[in-house]
């Protein structure tokens, strides 16, 4: 017997479908136009795949595999991305080598965010081509989106 599965080898996963992503997309979308910052923003599932992404016209084309990465990261990590680990004095040496380890997937650059529904993270969003807070806060929309839905 596994201690608090009652004896259960799987568990349900809460999944995020594309309406879902959209919706998020969207939100996101939302703000960076109420804001005036043109941005590429990414949406993944939980294992980092790509669900949907929109290059807003004027968006930095050098961006594009940035808001990926990001997305991918807050997914795989569960966690926002930047730099790691999360401390007053980010550490530069432990930040790139993490990237460098993952072959890229997970970046030290903000602007990722987890996207989680009833305690379960369900996959991330990536905002590139603002400053971070910008991206930050574009991605946050997209966040605060998916809580008001579920």
């Amino acid at each position: 017997m596994l201690p608090n599965n009652e004896g259960m080898l799987t568990r349900h996963n809460i999944r995020l479908t594309l309406e879902g992503a959209r919706a998020i997309l969207a939100a996101a979308e939302k703000k960076a136009r109420e804001i005036g910052v043109p941005v590429n923003i990414a949406v993944v599932d939980e294992g980092a795949h790509l669900l949907v992404f929109v290059r807003m016209d004027g968006a930095k084309l050098s961006s594009i595999e940035v808001a990926l990465t990001k997305a991918r990261a807050a997914a795989l990590r569960c966690a926002p991305s930047g730099p790691s680990p999360s401390a007053e004095e980010p550490n530069a040496v432990l930040s790139l080598g993490l990237s460098l380890a993952t072959e890229g997937k997970l970046t030290a650059i903000r602007g990722g965010l987890p996207l989680l529904v009833d305690k379960q993270y369900v996959g991330g969003i990536g905002v590139s081509a603002g400053t971070e807070d910008e991206d930050v806060l574009i991605a946050q929309a997209g966040v605060d989106a998916l809580k008001a839905m579920a």
